[in-house]
């Protein structure tokens, strides 16, 4: 018999979602209050939306937090490219300390 822990996100007494790991979870909940933040101050503004507009924009704004702090300081869009070298280039590390483990065990 296995044992499992698992963390799970709840927000008004809903589950949102499981993770195995708390950094994972506390991570998802931080976004989840990032959007709930925008959702509710785009609902005080003047522009006419609904509600489920105002969770769907406040969420996809959380979701891509990094390109909005980029857009806010630069007034430009991120380089669309950019991140992706950025992911090839962490991987890349994290497979070479991989391989270098092995050559060391």
């Amino acid at each position: 018999m296995a044992v499992e822990t698992k963390f799970v996100v709840v927000r008004k007494g809903e589950e949102k979602m499981t993770f195995a790991s708390k950094k994972e979870a506390d991570a998802h909940d931080k976004l989840l209050d990032l959007a709930e933040a925008f959702t509710d101050w785009l609902l005080q503004s003047e522009m006419q939306m609904d509600e489920t507009q105002a969770e769907n924009l406040g969420l996809y704004l959380a979701e891509q937090k990094e390109a909005v702090q980029h857009i806010l300081r630069t007034s430009k869009l991120p380089d669309p490219h950019a991140a992706t070298a950025t992911e090839k280039t962490e991987s890349d590390a994290e497979s070479s300390k991989k391989i270098r483990a092995v050559k060391a065990a």
